[in-house]
């Protein structure tokens, strides 16, 4: 099979965070070891010894730059663009209420597809080989934040004020100390001196700090699709504590961590939980890879080419109450 993978605005491989970026990498590096010849359409800057590498060109249309002997395109971005052959959408974030969706959209995870009236869904998958093997059995002194500090949905000063009443240090991957939102609503936290922030990390530094981290803290408050973090966290051996957001409650077992909607439970759990590093790396490992991922794609490539559609029909946002996101 030729199947061409587009991210438009991505540059692959990623080096720093790029959720998305490693995906797309994982996705077409186990098609290209099961023999099939992968594309990949990417922004330039892009390059890959697996795969043959298409600089997206923004003159041209984007039929124009599928090559003929294609077979199925998987699109990450271009969302209702013409491609002239079968093809489905991966949809990462949250549409909003008046976006046209597509028939052959697949979400990335079970609550995901839900709100959007679909059953169509892939878990995110990770190329673990292109992560460090972590130090399972280092000792473990504090919590961390794995997110763009940024984003008012990924609850930086939530994540702080938990870290802080569960007495723990918090370890800040995403978002630099000094800046302008910080000082005006996070002040407390900024000067707080058990809050330690890095900036953006590369992938080396972001599993060395996981790998002495006991937990990612991530009471996220907008429904998240999947939330890669988790799973990056999971693998290099934390628990994972988090809202009941989205597709968290789907993600996050018993086994390797907690969800509650309320600050004062998530740092009573973090107080109380049974840490076990090994069991949280090894959940990582064996259900969010990217060879479980892609075979799961495989499956909807057959299914398109055969002339069906994902869905039977367009996906529609769902206005309902019980959509809005909670968190006190």
């Amino acid at each position: 099979m030729n199947i061409l993978i587009e991210d438009k605005t991505a540059v692959l491989p990623a080096k720093k965070y790029g959720g998305t970026e490693r995906v797309i990498w994982g996705l077409g590096k186990e098609l290209s070891k099961l023999g099939h010849k992968v594309y990949f359409l990417a922004k330039q800057g892009s390059s890959s010894d697996f795969a043959t590498v298409i600089h997206y060109d923004e003159e041209k249309s984007l039929e124009e730059q599928i090559p003929s002997d294609v077979d199925v395109v998987h699109l990450f971005h271009s969302l209702n663009q013409s491609v002239g052959k079968p093809y489905i959408f991966t949809m990462e974030g949250n549409p909003s209420p008046d976006q046209t969706l597509d028939i052959n959209m697949v979400f990335v995870s079970g609550n995901h597809a839900k709100r959007y009236g679909s059953t169509a869904f892939v878990y995110n998958g990770i190329d673990w080989d292109d992560y460090p093997d972590p130090i399972l059995d280092n000792e473990r002194t504090y919590l961390h934040f794995l997110a763009k500090a940024s984003w008012k949905v990924k609850n930086l000063f939530g994540t702080a004020d938990i870290a802080l009443k569960s007495g723990n240090k918090l370890h800040v991957m995403g978002g630099e100390r000094w800046t302008f939102r910080n000082f005006k609503r996070g002040l407390k936290y900024i000067l707080n001196k058990n809050i330690i922030f890095h900036g953006m990390v590369e992938n080396d530094k972001k599993m060395e700090v996981a790998q002495r981290s006991k937990a990612l803290v991530f009471p996220v408050v907008w429904h998240e699709p999947f939330g890669i973090a988790i799973t990056e966290s999971m693998y290099a051996g934390c628990a994972v504590f988090g809202t009941e957001n989205g597709s968290l409650p789907e993600l996050i077992t018993p086994e390797v961590g907690y969800t509650g909607n309320n600050s004062n439970d998530i740092a009573k759990a973090i107080k109380e939980f049974d840490y076990n590093p090994k069991r949280c790396h090894e959940y990582a490992v064996k259900y969010f890879n990217s060879k479980m991922m892609t075979e799961s794609y495989l499956k909807l490539y057959e299914k398109v080419i055969a002339g069906e559609t994902i869905n039977k029909e367009i996906p529609k946002y769902l206005d309902k109450e019980n959509m809005v996101p909670k968190f006190n």
